[in-house]
């Protein structure tokens, strides 16, 4: 074998061991909220977020992310222009942590400071694990929902949910990548908000949860009325789940363990 095909065959194996590269980075941007307190805003960002993220680099198309998320979503009726949501007049408020896998595609060939392409943009999608435990103000200070039952079911403070989305980043210094993204998560939860289901019976409840668990159920009295809603009526759309999404900028260093030149 000739030195010409010696040198394509070693500068193939360089590329692959490239290409099969590890990433770690760190993610900041903005949470936002999809449910029965925001059911139409689909881009109504709840505050900050911020994350940390690992990355394999399979080759210059795939790659798979493991990723820890945290932000806090809230909403509240009070914000609505629709008159039902204004009556029913809940809120909520939610610290929620997110662990999820993810598998990412670029759109062009892409490994940081040897390919000719700087950027691409990608798809990426997967599955979450995603812990929450919706609160309401009361006087000025937080109230745990989930204890109270206050449409006398349990359900769990946690979810599996199905992020998705898409970004683009950009090779902005030899291994470092800068990238905007926006992903979408769906989750099989409809209690994020605590809300979901009916109003429900006011006798239902067990001795324990005391009157507060009556009276967060239905706050529309505290608009100066009466009780507004009855036992049966609907309070929330438990046909629709909740759904969530972060948005944000990730910044990523690339671990490489070969020194080839460009062949992208």
């Amino acid at each position: 074998m000739g030195k010409l095909g010696i040198t394509f065959i070693l500068l193939l194996f360089c590329t692959q061991i490239r290409a099969q590269s590890w990433e770690l980075g760190a993610f900041g941007g903005g949470i936002g909220y999809m449910g029965d307190l925001n059911p139409d805003n689909v881009f109504k960002l709840s505050n900050p977020a911020y994350g940390f993220l690992v990355k394999r680099n399979i080759d210059p198309r795939w790659a798979v992310k493991l990723s820890v998320m945290h932000g806090k979503m809230k909403g509240a009726d009070s914000l609505s222009s629709n008159l039902h949501q204004q009556q029913r007049n809940l809120s909520f408020v939610t610290p929620l942590t997110e662990i999820s896998f993810q598998g990412e595609f670029n759109f062009f060939d892409y490994v940081p400071s040897m390919s000719k392409k700087r950027f691409t943009p990608y798809l990426f999608a997967g599955v979450a694990l995603s812990m929450f435990n919706p609160k309401a103000n009361v006087n000025g200070e937080l109230v745990e929902l989930n204890p109270l039952r206050t449409e006398n079911k349990d359900y769990r403070k946690y979810t599996i949910s199905i992020p998705y989305g898409a970004g683009i980043k950009y090779n902005v210094s030899r291994m470092w990548t800068l990238g905007a993204e926006l992903g979408y998560r769906a989750s099989f939860s409809d209690y994020m908000d605590d809300v979901s289901g009916r109003y429900p019976r006011t006798d239902a409840y067990y001795p324990q949860d005391g009157p507060s668990a009556v009276n967060l159920s239905d706050r529309s009295e505290e608009l100066g009325g009466g009780k507004i809603f009855s036992p049966g009526q609907q309070r929330g759309d438990s046909k629709v789940r909740d759904r969530y999404f972060f948005t944000g900028i990730t910044l990523t260093y690339t671990f490489m363990n070969c020194n080839c030149p460009p062949v992208f």
